[in-house]
């Protein structure tokens, strides 16, 4: 018998699980409202946030829920009292000291997202000299958009409630926080509009924007805080000026509902997730499409694009390394991609995937189900090159369009621009 070829052997690379979290479930426990939609790690790795189902949202300690992991095996029921972690008292002396918390947001749980603050960073709003809050350095906060229109955001070192936001008329499918510590939060909802939130501000509502025409189901911030992408139902893709609130253009490509979106950690690259069972990787600053990541073989014609709804995808995430992309789709596959490559380097067995997200540090994806649980596997680890270090750190600073205008060789331009 022939070896396989290489491309087959890449394929059949299955992930190392690391663990799961799996949802409590009583005997009459309704199946809907338990969807994980959105998990999320803290910015500083100190914390893991899921949606356990319904109104729940749970915040475990992600250090020590690796080391339960390796001490109790893979699997860990939430609810089980021989692994539960220490609970957070009301004792503001053990503020830093990370806790568990089960919070009771009073409606189900569409969206997370962490937020932490820098306090050289001003709110926008200069007129109002006093504040109800004043964000500390080692201030963490997490935003849960809701079913009913609200959000709430809470102190996650004490697990308190401190605001809520009320504007939206409809679900709030996603949210995401301005990487550069301002506290910008930026929500998007099937109202079809997306909100702008100064929480510097006690939550002040700064601008909505619109453009969307139907639902807007996920947005994401570039790294620098600049540029905003959302993404939603007809085929949308927007990408969004951050200084002016105006929207810089509208990517053409997907051929169904766009549901997912992501930046690359230095900004030169956007990828977004669609029903019409493609990831694609687009340069957000001329707009064109760099790599296609197909779901389906022979991939559908565009009249054909919404009937492959086994294939849908349903999440994509940047691994912090630039190198490697994670996509989830209704094949019951978990998928890691190179960006240089065109077929998955590992995949992973998932039923019911809904959303997925690395891990601060790269080293583990999380993905959450339509019970409520979430399952955790090892990342295709490689040590990155000397060349993508530096074109990284020259992307972070540098636009396609300035790239393009250095007196260097053609193929290094080819290069720094992710053309080859």
């Amino acid at each position: 018998l022939q070896s396989p070829p290489p491309r087959l052997k890449q394929f059949l690379l299955r992930s190392r699980t690391i663990g799961e979290l799996l949802a409590p479930a009583a005997p009459f426990d309704k199946k809907c409202g338990r969807e994980n939609w959105t998990v999320a790690f803290a910015p500083d790795g100190s914390y893991f946030a899921w949606s356990q189902g319904h109104r729940t949202v749970k915040l475990v300690p992600w250090s020590q829920c690796l080391q339960n992991f390796l001490l109790h095996g893979t699997k860990n029921v939430t609810n089980s009292s021989s692994l539960r972690l220490p609970r957070q008292n009301s004792d503001g002396g053990q503020k830093n000291k990370p806790r568990e918390h089960i919070i009771d947001c009073g409606d189900i749980v569409w969206s997370l997202a962490f937020g932490s603050s820098v306090p050289e960073k001003q709110s926008r709003c200069v007129n109002i000299e006093w504040h109800r809050f004043r964000f500390g350095q080692d201030q963490l906060l997490l935003a849960t958009g809701l079913n009913n229109g609200r959000i709430k955001i809470w102190d996650v070192y004490t697990g308190k409630l401190l605001l809520n936001l009320v504007d939206h008329t409809e679900v709030v499918r996603d949210l995401t926080f301005a990487p550069d510590g301002s506290l910008i939060l930026v929500s998007a909802s099937r109202d079809k509009t997306l909100r702008v939130w100064d929480l510097k501000d006690d939550g002040n509502m700064m601008k909505v924007l619109r453009g969307h025409q139907n639902w807007v189901y996920s947005c994401a911030f570039s790294p620098d805080s600049s540029m905003l992408c959302s993404v939603g139902a007809s085929k949308a893709v927007f990408l969004w000026n951050m200084d002016k609130y105006t929207m810089i253009r509208k990517l053409e490509g997907h051929h169904h509902d766009v549901v997912a979106c992501d930046f690359s950690p230095d900004g030169a690259l956007l990828a977004t997730a669609s029903y019409d069972t493609r990831v694609y990787i687009w340069d957000p600053h001329d707009g064109d499409i760099l790599m296609e990541f197909g779901h389906l073989f022979p991939p559908p014609t565009p009249i054909f694009a919404g009937g492959a709804n086994d294939r849908w995808v349903r999440s994509v995430s940047f691994s912090h390394d630039g190198l490697h992309i994670a996509s989830l789709a209704d094949d019951k596959m978990v998928r890691f991609w190179r960006i240089d490559e065109d077929y998955p380097v590992q995949v992973a067995p998932l039923s019911n995937g809904l959303c997925c997200a690395f891990s601060t540090d790269g080293s583990v994806l999380a993905a959450g189900t339509h019970d409520g649980s979430v399952y955790f596997w090892a990342t295709p680890r490689q040590v990155p090159s000397l060349q993508h270090l530096c074109r990284m750190s020259i992307r972070r600073v540098m636009p396609t369009q300035e790239v393009q205008e250095l007196p260097v060789p053609s193929k290094l331009l080819e290069f720094l621009s992710y053309r080859i």
